[in-house]
Order: C-alpha cells, then sequence, then structure tokens
C-alpha cells in the first residue's frame, strides 16, 4: 500500500460531476456467463483494497464527505492515480466480500498508531452504516455467505502492520472485537517483534513476543497475514502456526521476483498450512522487467536531483524533471497486463494446489495498475482468464472466495478449540524478548 497525498477537494462535488468511464473488455459470452453464474453462488473475496486510507487523506475522518455512489475515478491525488472503487463499480465487479485495510503508516507508532487504526475501523464502519443497501459488516464466514446472499457487499477489516497494536496483546484483543479478522505482521519497517520483506533484516524472522503474537491470533482466529513480511518471518510464523495463514496480497516469486513475493520453497509449507496467497495487482510485484524498470528510474531521478547535496541538477527542479522526462521517453515503461496476474494465480495452483489462491487486488493502495484490471469492475475479467485457461467452474469459485471462506472457518475452528483449554496470554515484548537494546 502506498500513501496517498492529500488534495484537499470537495470529494462529494467532484464525483457528481465526473462521467462513469468505460473500461469494458469483450469477453466470450459463455464463459462470461460461467463467471456469473460462479459468482452468482461463491462471493467473490477481494482481500485488500485501501480505500479507507485513501478516504483519510481527502476527507479525514468524515467518510460522509465521500459521495460513494458516484463514479470516483476522477478523484486524485497530486502524482496519483484517480480512485479504483465506488460501489458502482464494486457492482459491475460482482464483489461480494471486500477485506478494507485499516493501513495506518509505519511512522506513526506507539498510542497514536493504536488510536488512528480505530479511526479507520470507525471509517469501514461509518461506509457500512452509510449505505446498509450496499454494505454490511461481516465478522464470520457465515456472515460473508448470508450478506451475500442477500445482495449486498460483505465488509471485512484487515490490519496491515504489527505496528497497530503498539506490542500489545490487549490491544490485539480489543482489535479483535473491534472487527479485525486479519492482521499482516509488519508493514514497509520492522516491528519490535518481525522483520519485513522491505528492510534490512533485525531479528532473522519472529522474536519469542512475535510468536506469541501468532499463538494469540490463532487463539482469538484472527488469521496471520504474510504479505509485507520477510521470508524468514514467513518460515517462523508457518513453523509455528496452528491455523491457515493468509498472504492477503502478494504473488508468485518464481513468476516476478520480488522481497514482497512469495518463494516456492515457502509455497510447499503453506500448502502444508492449508493458507491461501491472494494474488496482487501492483505492477512492480506482478512483473520483473517493471521492477527493474522502476528501479532503474528511481536511479535516474537520484542522479538527478538528490537534496540537500546531490544530483547533476540540485536546485533546478525544472531541469531534473525535464531530464527524467528524456530518461523516459528513451526508456518506455514495460507493459503490465492482466494475463501476467493470471500468470502468478497459474503458478501457485501449480505449486501449492488450487485450494491455494485468492485475489488481493490492493486497489487503491497502489500508483497504477495493469491493463484490463484498472478497477474493482475488472475482476470478472481476471476469472474470465482463468476459464479461458481451463480452469473449471469449482476451481474458480476456489480461486474467487471460497479457498479464504475456507481458512476463515478453519481458523475459527482452531480458536474454538484453543480456547477451550488456553486462557489469553499476558505477555510483553520486555518479558519475552528482554530490555531495548
Amino acid at each position: 500500500m502506498r500513501a496517498v497525498l492529500a488534495a484537499g477537494v470537495a470529494l462529494s462535488v467532484l464525483a457528481g460531476a465526473i462521467p462513469l468511464q468505460a473500461h469494458a473488455q469483450a469477453i466470450d459470452p459463455k464463459i462470461a456467463a460461467r463467471v456469473d453464474r460462479v459468482l452468482a453462488r461463491t462471493p467473490l473475496i477481494d482481500g485488500h483494497n485501501d480505500v479507507p486510507w485513501t478516504l483519510r487523506q481527502h476527507v479525514g475522518v468524515h467518510p460522509e464527505r465521500l459521495d460513494f455512489d458516484a463514479d470516483t475515478s476522477g478523484i486524485r491525488s497530486p502524482g496519483g492515480p484517480g480512485m479504483m472503487t465506488d460501489i458502482p463499480r464494486l457492482r459491475a465487479g460482482k464483489v461480494g466480500g471486500q477485506f478494507w485495510s485499516v493501513y495506518i503508516p509505519s511512522s506513526i507508532d506507539g498510542p497514536a498508531a493504536v488510536q488512528t487504526t480505530l479511526e479507520q475501523i470507525d471509517i469501514v464502519k461509518g461506509l457500512s452504516a452509510r449505505y446498509p443497501d450496499v454494505f454490511e459488516m461481516a465478522y464470520s464466514a457465515d456472515d460473508v455467505v448470508r450478506i451475500h446472499k442477500a445482495g449486498k457487499i460483505a465488509s471485512l477489516v484487515g490490519i496491515e502492520g504489527g505496528h497497530q497494536i503498539n506490542d500489545s496483546l490487549p490491544v490485539l484483543r480489543q482489535m479483535y472485537d473491534a472487527g479485525a479478522r486479519y492482521m499482516t505482521l509488519t508493514h514497509a519497517l520492522n516491528t519490535r517483534w518481525a522483520d519485513s520483506a522491505t528492510a534490512n533484516p533485525q531479528h532473522g524472522g519472529l522474536t519469542a513476543f512475535g510468536r506469541a503474537v501468532i499463538a494469540e491470533m490463532n487463539r482469538l482466529g484472527m488469521l496471520v497475514d504474510l504479505s509485507h513480511v520477510s521470508e524468514e518471518t514467513m518460515r517462523d510464523t508457518l513453523e509455528v502456526a496452528q491455523a491457515p495463514v493468509i498472504f492477503s496480497h502478494s504473488g508468485a516469486s518464481a513468476v516476478a521476483e520480488h522481497a514482497r513475493n512469495v518463494p516456492d520453497s515457502v509455497l510447499a509449507l503453506v500448502k502444508q498450512n492449508r493458507g491461501v496467497v491472494m494474488v496482487n495487482f501492483m505492477p512492480t510485484y506482478v512483473s520483473r522487467e517493471r521492477t527493474v524498470w522502476a528501479a532503474n528510474r528511481s536511479a535516474e531521478l537520484a542522479r538527478y536531483n538528490s537534496p540537500p547535496f546531490g544530483g547533476l541538477y540540485i536546485g533546478y527542479p525544472e531541469k531534473a524533471r525535464a531530464a527524467l522526462a528524456e530518461w523516459e521517453k528513451a526508456n518506455p515503461r514495460p507493459p503490465v497486463t492482466l494475463s501476467m496476474v493470471a500468470d502468478h494465480v497459474e503458478h501457485l495452483a501449480r505449486v501449492c494446489g488450487v485450494d491455494c489462491v485468492g485475489i488481493g487486488s490492493d486497489f487503491d493502495g497502489i500508483g497504477d495498475t495493469p491493463e484490463g484490471l484498472e478497477g474493482v469492475d475488472k475482476f470478472p475479467a481476471l476469472l474470465a482468464e482463468m476459464a479461458r485457461r481451463g480452469w473449471s467452474d469449482a476451481d474458480l469459485a476456489k480461486l474467487a472466495g471460497g479457498n479464504v471462506l475456507r481458512a476463515i472457518r478453519e481458523a475459527d475452528a482452531v480458536a474454538k478449540r484453543l480456547q477451550a483449554g488456553t486462557p489469553a496470554s499476558y505477555a510483553t515484548i520486555a518479558e519475552t524478548d528482554g530490555p531495548k537494546k
């Protein structure tokens, strides 16, 4: 997820003034009918959407100031894309369940992280309260199924960083009571008890307190999310987890090497764990070529202007922008397509099994999207591509949402068993890991 800069605009006015965009792609009518039948029976559940933080950046803690029932694609932040989510497009995409990420930046720590997270959860609940004919809060797999059958979208809550509990198991329990049904162990930075995929290793995976967090999540029935964590943290978690884990928005390293994706050796452990990898749409995670291009672009940007002392055009931002534009003209951005996302799905199913795959778009948390997956209205196109590749209706249903529903149910069963004989843990990080070094 990337933070979107505040735009300071009246979103409800903007949303009403922008015409609905037509993004439709031609799909074989027979395949389209098959996808429709699958999604009528099985809720399509997206594992990760960052709308709550996008809203906060624009309208603060006031979801009522957004007209979410109008097209939002023209609402954009400086340097960012238009929004990828709104009610009309959710309906067009036949979304049956949505894990809304209650992301906060890793730089927010301590008590402020707890408060900000609770405010983000309140934004999710506020959207459901404002549009009760569209959304309903869900806290279990049965809730999701019931809400989908009623023709509404089940709203679930996912916490996107272990820093959001401020190293407190009591806070973790209160987050569960507030509605959170998964927690990503880290975001971009290490926590004090787990290593992130995108920071230099500090702990070598999980600390003792990190293992206590996993145990308490299993006891609660909160899914452990291993997106964003280091490979060592993945392995440590899978060694101790008693319930299925998820990767709420990650891809396959063998298809596109990136620290945010899952290596085949870990996929073998995920299969044993009966976990689910929900495929991300972030172009730099989908395509290694795009990752290399983005790294080269960042290097060029630093070469031209690296305040306060570096860069060929330090102090001359217009010259730096012009030089970067020339570089981009000579080095076009490699395309990333829906078909490439489907390649990740195919690989995960081949290595980990068809019971291992799901969808975790990261919409409204990514700077651009693959061609053909520009917003939440495009989910059926991905299922159609898998059908075109020979996937059965039963396997399409597993990908759409069946696998994550199964993981939720199994996590709840584990929790019921553990709660019968295991009291709540009050372990502290100081007691388990020792004083801060």
